[in-house]
């Protein structure tokens, strides 16, 4: 399969656009006085519904359809379903090798940093903790970071593969994905910043996880572009609905929880469902 320059260049900066979005956590946590949870909790909802919705109504029924004509009618399916839970397999093994107290969906909130900048002494977020716990603050900070670049590749692969071969269902994928990447540039710079006092420390680790996106579409891109046939692109397809299910009910949906009220959570993923299913009809 061939790619002109326009598409790979559309691709390239959706995926980019996608993950770049920690940036915006970044600045929600430097200029907001408070979390707006129940905004956050209706995002990350309607992340999630968009993600699953996509996943099991278009990219598997595309992936079978490339896989059936490629292998037959009972491989195909064979692969589709082994192609899906491995998907899921990869990006749940990354998952597990980031030790739970660097896990990157853990919640953070703007107020935790306001609460040291607001004392009377003015002494500034250094001055309100412990040496260690300044160490303590910028590991959690840093390895944040850190957990958030090895989940963005897969991740990227998945906004790049969609943007390549569905330009209009990847411009809904890469929106999903800048929604959930929000919060995650709120947990990579709250504890950086409230350990270092510095925004551009804080800014510039929310940047290098965010980077890792477009760096796994390139990767992932480069890997695959000489074995991209039908066969590979049906099996790339299922993975990658696989891929953005876990990501919807391992991180979205509890982040969506922990944010804010349990309903806010469901109408924000039913929403998300339901612009995904009109945007779909309109493209017939």
């Amino acid at each position: 399969m061939q790619f002109d320059y326009a598409t790979l260049f559309f691709a390239f900066a959706l995926t980019l656009l996608a993950g770049l979005a920690t940036g915006i956590g970044s600045a929600i946590a430097f200029l907001a006085k408070r979390t707006n949870t129940r905004f956050l909790s209706l995002a990350l909802g309607f992340s999630a519904g968009v993600m699953l919705y996509v996943s099991f109504v278009e990219i598997m029924v595309k992936a079978r359809e490339s896989l059936t004509q490629h292998y037959g009618e009972v491989s195909g399916n064979w692969a589709t379903v082994l192609a899906f839970f491995g998907g899921i397999a990869l990006i749940a093994s990354i998952d597990k090798l980031v030790p739970g107290k660097d896990n990157p969906h853990e919640m953070r909130l703007v107020e935790e940093m306001q609460a040291c900048l607001d004392r009377p002494d003015k002494s500034g977020i250094a001055e309100c903790l412990s040496e260690d716990g300044l160490k303590s603050l910028r590991r959690t900070g840093v390895f944040t970071a850190l957990a958030i670049g090895i989940h963005n590749f897969p991740e990227g692969l998945a906004t790049f593969t969609m943007a390549l071969n569905e330009p209009a269902t990847g411009i809904a994928i890469a929106v999903a994905i800048a929604i959930h990447n929000i919060p995650e540039g709120i947990a990579v710079s709250v504890p950086i910043y409230y350990a270092t006092g510095s925004r551009k420390k804080a800014f510039l680790w929310s940047f290098i996880s965010g980077i890792a996106e477009p760096l796994g579409a390139l990767v992932g891109f480069l890997l695959l572009m000489p074995l991209f046939t039908p066969g590979v692109f049906g099996m790339l397809f299922a993975a990658v609905a696989g891929i953005m299910v876990y990501i919807s009910l391992d991180e979205l949906l509890p982040a969506a929880e922990r944010y804010g009220e349990h309903h806010l959570c469901v109408y924000g993923l039913i929403a998300g469902m339901a612009v995904m299913a009109v945007s779909l009809l309109l493209l017939l």
